[in-house]
């Protein structure tokens, strides 16, 4: 089974070809950036900006149905349910506003959120089950809130930031902290069932878990600034097993697709495709730049976004590229980052002493933070210079 694909591949990704027929329906500015996947339904899209607004737009034309304005940076995913429409924002509320109307319905204040550090680009996302919500902050804490009240349900409190999204599955609460445990909770009354620490690294002694783990039955599964991937057993939080990506934090929520993982990484800007079960690597992709966001796989294509601008289209069994989608502001400011053969500048120096003015570079490549969604043959995403995508799937296909 390959390890790597070879330098072919690489000029592959290069040279993919452009869609014959452009898949772009329509897109929508806003004037932050959008770091939160959206959340889809029948008819409209939600998603947060930076702008510190929840939009909701008309998801066949993009027409702005309405917006809530917050006083923080809206970095989360939202949830959609019970005819509510509840979200994290960066002032330290978590909110829940009428689907329909944008009209507020109530707002839990927290503790008060924090950025942790330039590369902290998400909020952690609140996640419905039931009649609860559930939610972590940057107050170093995990929130029960009742969904109808706003009420406070329970609280536990953790030794760091918590910007990863929880995962509510079987009774449980799964999530990770900054300060380098994975949790799982009682979902009734927020008691520890279990906890794991990472490993750490000198670089990262603390091995702070960012996002959100790919949780089922068995296993849990997530990445850490430690360098690791970990495989947890779900029951009891032993390890299953573990891999060393030396050199680059794994930030990315794992995708499973058929008994294989999909993650990518930061500073090594490569994109796996694992054994769920063992962790044996079976394809890397080389890249030109760090992954955050969770990829898709949708009509047995490999999806994801790249902080180079580009959306990629694979093959999961292969990780050969089919396509890729491009935005017009990674075209227009390329140059600022690569050479004329799509490397990284070899005068580029993304963590020296002008690593925020890098950082601003990179971004205005629309760098995709936001993890795709796909529903009716439609895709959906947004970028770092605050547009939001809506790409025609048949015509990322060919057909």
């Amino acid at each position: 089974m390959k390890k790597q694909l070879n330098l072919f591949l690489f000029c592959l990704i290069l040279i993919t070809p452009a869609f014959a027929q452009q898949p772009l329906q329509w897109k929508f500015s806003t004037v932050g950036g959008i770091h939160g996947a959206p959340a889809v339904t029948d008819k409209v899209v939600y998603f947060g900006s930076n702008d510190m607004n929840l939009y909701a737009l008309d998801k066949a034309t993009g027409k702005q149905l309405w917006r809530y304005a917050t006083a923080g940076a809206v970095r989360s995913t939202p949830a959609v349910t019970a005819g509510k429409v509840l979200f994290n924002s960066a002032d330290g509320n978590i909110y829940a506003v009428d689907k329909t109307k944008g009209k507020l319905l109530w707002t839990f204040k927290t503790g008060g959120e924090q950025h942790y550090d330039i590369w902290d680009y998400y909020l952690s996302s609140p996640v419905a089950a039931g009649n609860v919500v559930y939610a972590g902050s940057g107050d170093s804490s995990v929130y029960a809130i009742d969904i109808e009240s706003g009420k406070l349900r329970w609280r536990f409190k953790t030794g760091g930031v918590v910007h990863a999204s929880p995962v509510v599955r079987n009774g449980k609460v799964f999530i990770g902290s900054y300060d380098g445990h994975f949790y799982v909770l009682d979902a009734q009354n927020g008691t520890l069932v279990w906890k794991f620490k990472t490993l750490g690294d000198p670089a990262f002694p603390k091995g702070e878990v960012q996002r959100a783990a790919y949780v089922d039955d068995d296993q849990v599964i997530f990445g850490s600034r430690d360098f690791y991937i970990y495989s947890l057993n779900a029951q009891t939080g032993e390890l299953k097993w573990n891999m060393k990506e030396k050199g680059s934090w794994v930030i990315a929520t794992p995708a499973l697709y058929k008994g294989n993982l999909f993650v990518g990484t930061s500073d090594t800007h490569q994109f796996y495709s694992l054994d769920a079960a063992t962790g044996k690597v079976n394809w890397v992709m080389p890249l030109n730049m760090r992954v955050y966001a969770t990829a898709l796989i949708t009509e047995d294509k490999l999806v994801f976004g790249c902080f180079n601008g580009r959306v990629y289209f694979a093959d999961p069994s292969t990780g050969k590229v089919i396509k890729t989608f491009q935005t017009e502001e990674s075209r227009k400011n390329h140059a600022l980052v690569y050479d004329d053969t799509d490397h990284i500048r070899k005068d580029f120096d993304m963590y020296g002493d002008n690593y925020l003015q890098a950082e601003k570079h990179i971004l205005s490549l629309g760098s995709v933070l936001s993890g795709p969604v796909a529903a009716d043959g439609m895709l959906y995403f947004g970028d770092a210079n605050g547009y939001f995508y809506a790409l025609d799937m048949q015509k990322v296909a060919g057909r």
